[in-house]
């Protein structure tokens, strides 16, 4: 829905949107989105509706991968477009406002179509934008490096609840802006989704901390490490900022330094076992276990276990 809306919008415009690629619609590529949507049918917010939403958090998903394409200064694709690929930046750009436009439309067909007043399509475009904004204005907050490590707990408090926590909730603002009636889970599976965002993004933070390092962002294991009364770990990081002249990468500061590694990623296993337990139904509570694992691969921690893993074997 999400794509055939945007290629109405752009005929005429000049930009062709080509087919989806190959795996567009793959569970890899679109896990989190899968999740959201099955809060929904854990709520019994009906099929229709369901699809409706998803088709909105697809265009929330565009205006968030768009934003932080043009903060990191990276493609990654939303629309498949004959735009120049080195035109990155025009790229995202185009991005965020068909998502926008797609957005609009699909709220006023929503409205038109559920007899509802028009006045609401106004309010779901505000609520929307918000829920989204308080994200945002933490990445901003970052654009030009931090000077000040906070503790690991102000991390996650002052920087991880808005950043990742509060952003994995936003598929509810517009739900709960439009449904007459919702579930009386919902409160259970807004917060089991809030856990799962911190859990992510500590595993984030784990991948990322060299790049975070060195371009001065927040990051819970720096956070550790910063705090950590042993010297030789936080010349580590001091070698991993590049502060000192040899350097080392993030899965032989690791292997250097386990105990570094082992507390952020229990802490992201236990936000992530909780998160998606209080998501899963009673029946469903087998998934938990390997979409923890799934969701470890999709981030990239694996690669870290398997250096682990290969210096144990050595």
């Amino acid at each position: 829905m999400f794509w055939e809306k945007s290629r109405r919008i752009m005929e005429g415009s000049g930009v062709r949107l080509k087919d989806p690629p190959e795996g567009y619609f793959s569970l890899e590529k679109n896990f989190f989105s899968t999740l959201f949507l099955y809060s929904y049918c854990r709520c019994r917010i009906g099929k229709r509706h369901r699809i409706f939403y998803s088709s909105v958090n697809q265009c929330l998903r565009a205006m968030v991968t768009g934003c932080d394409n043009l903060l990191d200064d990276e493609y990654k694709m939303t629309l498949n477009t004959d735009l120049p690929e080195n035109g990155i930046r025009f790229r995202s750009v185009l991005d965020i406002m068909v998502a926008d436009r797609v957005l609009f439309e699909l709220l006023l067909d929503f409205c038109h179509r559920e007899g509802l007043d028009r006045d609401l399509v106004a309010r779901a475009c505000e609520i929307s934008l918000k829920a989204l904004v308080r994200s945002g204005a933490q990445e901003a907050s970052e654009e030009g490096g931090v000077n000040v490590r906070p503790t690991p707990e102000k991390v996650l408090s002052d920087v991880h609840h808005f950043k990742t926590g509060l952003l994995f909730q936003c598929v509810w603002a517009v739900p709960e802006t439009l449904e007459k009636s919702i579930g009386e889970d919902v409160e259970t599976v807004k917060r089991a989704l809030y856990e799962i965002g911190m859990g992510c993004q500590i595993l984030d933070d784990i991948v990322d901390l060299v790049y975070d390092a060195r371009t001065r962002r927040h990051n819970y294991v720096a956070s550790l490490i910063c705090h950590e009364p042993d010297e030789k770990v936080r010349l580590g990081l001091e070698r991993l900022a590049g502060k000192i002249p040899e350097k080392i990468e993030a899965q032989a500061f690791y292997s250097e330094f386990p105990l570094v590694f082992r507390k952020p990623c229990n802490l992201a296993r236990q936000y992530l076992s909780e998160g998606l337990g209080g998501l899963f139904d009673k029946e469903f509570q087998y998934l938990v276990a390997p979409a923890l694992v799934f969701i470890e691969r999709l981030i990239g921690v694996d690669r870290i276990l398997e250096a682990f893993q290969d210096k144990e074997a050595s």
